[in-house]
């Protein structure tokens, strides 16, 4: 209750930065790809279009959540909006975990949306052709999704970070995205060397040097568990994905309490 005026502020915000038109040009644009995608696979077009459209809503959605965050936070502080966001007798970490509940409420919504539109496209340019390993849109598809969103989250909660230290916008793109592209990659190169060690010399020592990224980073790769959606098959979720959940929203947890910590000491010229 405390948080609502905060959300609703920063819906009013979110949407008045065009969140709405964004969105709407977001499920048009996942829905031809996807459905174009179908098209060119002779074999499987319902794995495929499924696996295009997934691969574009992890793309876009953070892209599209570090926008909204530079409007709701970095742009607040750049236009000296907070003379009057933060002139109201409250703490200020209403003002900070009120915008970000209201955003990834938005994102939720706009997933949803995705993961329903992506799934009509993926029927539809699935009948009339039986695939020997056909895909699953029931709840190994929507699992896929909630994995989708805990990632977003911790994107979002990291980004929230880097807006409030931050000293130019540009930094809460640059810092949020280049996190994303080594929190998703580390396992995934990892995995690599251990299978190919020809790759590049000393294999085994390089990637115990990446192992380290391990205890500093969450596993953003292991978050992607499309392929039980894609094959229809609950056996190909990681066998740790309880404690994928908890370290995930532990890293949240933390990039939040760090936030909120940094807006309580920040001072403003």
């Amino acid at each position: 209750m405390y948080l609502l005026p905060s959300a609703l502020i920063a819906v009013k915000l979110a949407l008045r930065a065009r969140f709405g038109s964004i969105a709407f040009w977001l499920v048009v644009i996942l829905c031809v790809a996807a459905w174009m995608s179908g098209q060119f696979s002779g074999r499987q077009p319902a794995t495929v279009a499924l696996d295009v459209g997934l691969s574009l809503i992890r793309i876009v959605l953070p892209v599209l959540g570090v926008l909204m965050l530079q409007e709701l936070f970095s742009r607040e502080f750049e236009r000296r909006y907070f003379l009057a966001s933060l002139a109201y007798p409250r703490p200020r970490y209403h003002f900070l975990l009120g915008r970000l509940a209201a955003l990834v409420g938005l994102l939720a919504i706009l997933l949803v949306v995705l993961a329903a539109a992506l799934a009509a496209i993926v029927v539809w340019v699935g009948q009339g052709y039986g695939q020997a390993t056909p895909v699953s849109l029931g709840l190994p598809y929507w699992f896929t999704i909630a994995f989708i969103l805990l990632d977003l989250f911790v994107l979002l909660a990291l980004g929230t970070l880097l807006a409030v230290v931050a000293s130019t916008p540009s930094f809460v793109i640059v810092g949020t995205l280049g996190f994303m592209l080594i929190a998703r990659s580390f396992s995934a190169i990892i995995a690599l060397l251990w299978q190919d060690g020809w790759l590049v010399s000393n294999a085994e020592t390089y990637s115990n040097s990446l192992g380290l990224l391990s205890y500093l980073l969450p596993d953003l790769g292991a978050l992607d568990v499309r392929m039980i959606a894609l094959y229809g098959q609950m056996g190909l979720l990681p066998g740790d994905w309880p404690w994928l959940i908890v370290s995930s929203l532990a890293y949240a947890g933390g990039f939040l309490a760090l936030a909120v910590w940094a807006l309580n000491r920040k001072r403003f010229a």
